[in-house]
């Protein structure tokens, strides 16, 4: 991409698109099918759903012993070093426009799951974790709609000697207790825009809670990988993505930027879901933008991938 592409989704006046912010969740009209559309999951099969009733429910959920899962799944290279086991809880805060899994934004679609269940799945892949350099991810959805049960998940994995790395967009960073900092060994970090008008029309949010929670986690000392995803017309910008890129660059713990081209295979749940989507008509990158946008990054000293 050697010059900012055209805008490729539906004209709208000027006065909507500049009020608009974030796709708006609706009432879903068709079942929610747990897991993702985009990679192989289990859903959460294989893990105990809790029987128990509605106010007890609430109760180990405040402890943190119980979570809204919306799956799981075993990956290689995707979701931090080595073979990870990944769990993707559900709630989100963010509207996020190309969202690929809008099935997790919601946390009551998710399942009622312990954290000792989760744990005692972690376990039975030490070996593998061993081995390939791995450990467990938690994702979602925002995990940190769910910090007890995340600071759990945590503790429980550092005590058996697995690596962790929570996936997050930052927005809910001060959800995150200085003890599930020490609890990381890597956060993935969802820069989602470095322009503040462009970060609101991107996921209906305030930029500044990512900002100030990633410089937080720098100055833990805990590895941080950025992600970032590049949507033509949306987020493509090139001062947008300087912006980015400068931001980024003044974390010390940086060690891996991933610049993700936007797709549309997450498109079909939006319509299973009774949802509007907006990027229905926007294509994915070309080659020559994808370029530009990582030598922005390079530029600054990041590795890029």
């Amino acid at each position: 991409m050697t010059t900012t592409a055209v805008p490729t989704t539906r004209p709208t006046s000027d006065r909507a698109a500049s009020t608009r912010c974030g796709a708006p969740i609706v009432e879903l009209t068709v079942p929610v099918v747990g897991g993702s559309s985009v990679r192989s999951t289990a859903g959460t099969a294989g893990l105990d759903v809790s029987e128990a009733e509605r106010s007890e429910r609430f109760a180990q959920m405040r402890a943190g012993e119980l979570g809204a899962v919306h799956s799981w799944e075993l990956v290689t290279a995707v979701d931090g070093p080595g073979t990870r086991l990944t769990v993707f809880l559900s709630g989100c805060p963010l509207r996020c426009l190309y969202c690929h899994n809008p099935d997790t934004m919601e946390m009551r679609r998710g399942e009622p799951v312990t954290a000792d269940d989760v744990l005692a799945r972690v376990g039975r892949y030490r070996a593998v974790f061993g081995v390939t350099g791995g450990g467990l991810t938690v994702s979602g959805g925002e995990p940190l709609m769910q910090p007890s049960f995340v600071a759990r998940l945590l503790r429980g994995a550092r005590a058996m000697g697995v690596p962790t790395a929570l996936d997050t967009s930052g927005y809910l960073g001060a959800h995150c207790s200085d003890q599930m900092l020490e609890d990381l060994d890597l956060v993935l970090l969802d820069v989602k825009s470095g322009d503040p008008e462009t970060y609101r029309r991107v996921t209906g949010r305030d930029l500044q809670p990512t900002l100030d929670f990633g410089r937080r986690v720098a100055a833990s000392g805990t590895e941080i990988w950025v992600r970032f995803v590049l949507v033509p017309g949306l987020t493509d910008d090139e001062a947008n993505v300087e912006a980015v890129a400068e931001y980024v660059a003044t974390l010390a713990t940086v060690t891996r930027v991933e610049v993700l081209p936007f797709h549309q295979m997450g498109k079909d749940k939006w319509e299973q879901l009774g949802m509007r989507y907006e990027l229905e008509d926007t294509r994915a990158p070309e080659p020559e933008l994808v370029d530009r946008v990582r030598g922005q990054f390079r530029a600054h000293g990041l590795t890029v991938h």
